[in-house]
């Protein structure tokens, strides 16, 4: 009976992690993977910013690992909606992408760590403990960078020229460059064609690219040797 008790208490202690990703392997994966320590628990799963928002105030987890490409909104932009309606949530940003593009834009977005999918099955959990910790978690290249960044005032000179872009210019620009048209991702963004069109004459200037075939080139491009067409 006593040892029924300590692993109660046990399980009661644990802290309640909630899944975002649009890929089901991969948050199956992720919750096997926490579910094996005995102090974290996965709590419930969501592949969408509706089904996420909808389980934090069902399931009120003490933390969310959401991934930044979701099918209807980018996680960016839930992690914003996170932070704004539900403050004391700590989110780790889970992404395939590179950290060098959009590590900085999820802390800016209020997450409180980054981490790449190619490296989460080694560093998650340690992830997940840092920022249950109130601590920030990214690699340690990613906070190099930023320090040197902060102290020099300059960012790297070998940037890419699409680090310029907004969150959601970027957002626009990986669409493009999965090959969607001006109207399906008007629809996908929950935008008017018109707002996508400005965003596609931004990033044209931004990138100095002169027409729509050579935005789109340059989109195809980036997407398939960036790893951001999935």
């Amino acid at each position: 009976m006593a040892q029924k008790k300590q692993s109660d208490k046990t399980t009661e202690n644990r802290a309640k992690i909630l899944i975002v990703d649009d890929h089901p392997i991969v948050r199956q994966g992720l919750a096997e993977l926490v579910n094996h320590e005995s102090d974290l628990e996965v709590c419930g799963q969501a592949e969408d910013a509706h089904q996420a928002m909808k389980a934090i105030k069902e399931m009120k987890p003490n933390m969310a690992v959401v991934d930044i490409s979701l099918k209807e909104t980018s996680g960016l932009e839930l992690i914003k909606d996170i932070n704004s309606q539900h403050p004391n949530l700590p989110v780790l940003a889970l992404s395939m992408h590179d950290e060098s593009l959009y590590a900085e834009r999820a802390l800016r977005a209020g997450a409180m760590g980054y981490i790449m999918k190619q490296e989460a099955t080694e560093n998650v959990i340690v992830a997940m403990r840092r920022i249950l910790g109130g601590e920030i978690y990214v690699s340690d290249r990613m906070a190099t960078r930023m320090v040197r960044k902060l102290v020099t005032g300059q960012t790297e000179t070998t940037a890419s020229p699409v680090e310029r872009l907004s969150d959601r210019e970027l957002e626009v620009f990986h669409l493009i460059g999965r090959g969607y048209g001006t109207r399906q991702i008007s629809e996908r963004l929950h935008l008017s064609v018109k707002t996508i069109e400005t965003y596609r004459a931004h990033i044209k200037d931004k990138l100095d690219l002169t027409d729509a075939a050579e935005l789109l080139q340059h989109a195809i491009q980036w997407a398939s040797s960036s790893g951001n067409s999935g």
